[in-house]
């Protein structure tokens, strides 16, 4: 094999697994920006992929891998930045241990991720969160785990990852009642529940298995649920809440969402963004920010409570029409 190659390994058995213990969610990550990154360079050059060597990866072709990302595969910017950073990582791995390849790999680690426009986020009102709960047939298994599950996420503000792996054992109805998740990072966390999320759970764990390591939200045949099958869930849910609730139609309501809304919940609570922060288990404090930025009604709170200065309409009058044309490019 070639350099690349035993290199390309090294990085996933050395550094990732053993010595960074990297999240199963990182390790394939990092695999599938791989796997299309060799597919991509073995159609253009006409190699096998174990044929290929740092020789032919480079800052043209790179560029052009994460042009097609965007233009073919349709990615988003994000999306394309985060296979530029699993690329640059097996390259930094790689700077030391090939010397004789530093002008190549310089020349892929100079490439700068692309800046994008930061949408504001999207959430659900008080209106729109209760015609969601109300979509789910409760008369059926599916109908009670999905409102059991909803009602988590509103309340939670779990991540899907999160909701995916949680078990019997995580929940705990008791004094100081709360569930506990390894988030992010694989940093542990515990959420308090409210009264009515630790009465709907109550009643949903009694119909659930006894086995205490099973899922908390399984699929009929006890296996653990699919990022895919619970959006495909909350689309058809959210359709259906559309016809009670006109505005839901306006928005993608997906899981993120959500947790989104979680936070918007606790900000109108007026708790502070630190313990915001510490409860959706963000890293930094500074990710909490995108919440203000978002809801207008903290604005509007805030310039009722400021002074400002008195303005007079008055008219405007062009100075110059030469420097009233340089001014209106």
């Amino acid at each position: 094999m070639t350099e690349l190659a035993i290199t390309l390994q090294a990085f996933f058995t050395d550094r990732l697994i053993r010595e960074r213990h990297a999240s199963p969610c990182t390790v394939a990550a990092y695999r599938d920006t791989w796997r299309l990154l060799l597919g991509f360079c073995a159609k253009r050059t006409g190699k096998s992929p174990s044929a290929l060597d740092f020789t032919d990866f480079d800052i043209s072709l790179v560029c052009a891998f994460l042009d097609h990302l965007e233009r073919e595969r349709k990615n988003s910017v994000r999306t394309r930045n985060a296979r530029l950073a699993a690329i640059h990582s097996l390259f930094r791995y790689a700077a030391l241990r090939h010397p004789e390849h530093a002008a190549t790999i310089a020349r892929v680690l100079a490439i700068l991720p692309k800046r994008f426009e930061r949408a504001i986020v999207t959430f659900l009102t008080e209106v729109e969160v209760q015609a969601l709960l109300a979509a789910p047939d409760r008369t059926l298994w599916s109908g009670r785990r999905d409102y059991a599950m909803l009602l988590v996420a509103v309340q939670t503000g779990l991540r899907i990852s999160e909701m995916i792996g949680l078990l019997r054992t995580d929940v705990h109805l008791g004094a100081g009642a709360h569930v506990a998740c390894q988030g992010k990072g694989r940093k542990d966390r515990i959420t308090p529940l409210t009264v009515p999320v630790v009465n709907v759970l109550r009643v949903w764990l009694a119909e659930r298995e006894a086995n205490p390591a099973a899922r908390l939200f399984p699929t009929r045949t006890g296996t653990p649920l699919s990022r895919d099958a619970i959006e495909r869930r909350i689309t058809l849910h959210a359709a259906k809440a559309s016809t009670a609730c006109a505005t839901l139609a306006n928005k993608n309501v997906t899981f993120h969402v959500l947790r989104h809304t979680a936070a918007m919940r606790l900000l109108e609570a007026g708790v502070d963004p630190t313990i915001i922060a510490l409860w959706l288990g963000h890293e930094h404090v500074d990710t909490t920010t995108i919440y203000l930025h978002a809801h207008l009604g903290i604005k509007e709170q805030a310039l009722a409570r400021a002074r400002m200065p008195n303005a007079n309409p008055g008219r405007y009058r062009p100075s110059d029409p030469l420097l009233t044309f340089l001014e209106s490019l």
